[in-house]
């Protein structure tokens, strides 16, 4: 039986060399890890301390992840 792919949900394929190859989380993962760089450099440009930049590094990171909550509050969805 042939199994059939979802469009909406990220699928694997078994590719050469036995690695799994994900096509559909690619392009999501790519504009995730441009937004995570900007923001870098955003929180990071006037860091004076160590400290500083440690909460820059934790913004950075988690920042889309609020931005998306509160999108989808705003939008109620």
């Amino acid at each position: 039986m042939k199994k059939e792919k979802k469009l909406d949900t990220c699928y694997h394929e078994k590719v050469s060399g036995g690695y799994n190859h994900c096509h559909s989380c690619s392009q999501s993962n790519t504009i995730y890890g441009l937004g995570v760089v900007g923001a870098l450099f955003y929180f990071l440009s006037n860091t004076t301390s160590f400290g500083m930049i440690l909460l820059g590094i934790g913004k950075s990171i988690f920042w889309p992840a609020i931005l998306m909550f509160k999108l989808l509050t705003y939008l109620q969805i």
